[in-house]
């Protein structure tokens, strides 16, 4: 699966991706880096097949009023240090991928991994 990571998200969150056998970018290997407007995620995560990472609920209402981006892990966690960051996905990772194959909306808290849609 591949995913696109927003900028309030560490770019060192690929790793975890890629430790997962996942690929993953992040804003900050697009040409406008984290000055990226949300329709630049959105066509890429369209085009590409990629899932948007990201704590912007606009991605949230843009995706379940129009569709995009194409699937979305609505990361709800506030505020968190890059340790507890990383070790928060790589314990749902697993489970974040499984409910992506089958829905298109998921959130993640510091406790659990919902389906939404």
């Amino acid at each position: 699966m591949k995913f696109i990571l927003d900028a309030h998200l560490p770019p060192s969150l690929r790793e975890v991706f890629a430790k997962a056998g996942q690929e993953a970018m992040h804003t900050l290997d697009l040409p406008d880096q984290n000055a990226s407007r949300d329709g630049a995620l959105n066509r890429v995560s369209v085009m590409e097949q990629r899932v948007v990472v990201s704590k912007d609920t606009d991605f949230y209402y843009s995706h379940l009023l129009h569709g995009r981006p194409w699937k979305l892990v609505l990361v709800r966690t506030g505020n968190m240090g890059l340790k507890d960051t990383k070790a928060l996905f790589e314990r749902h990772l697993p489970a974040i991928i499984t409910a992506l194959s089958t829905c298109t909306l998921v959130e993640i808290d510091r406790q659990s991994v919902t389906v939404m849609v």
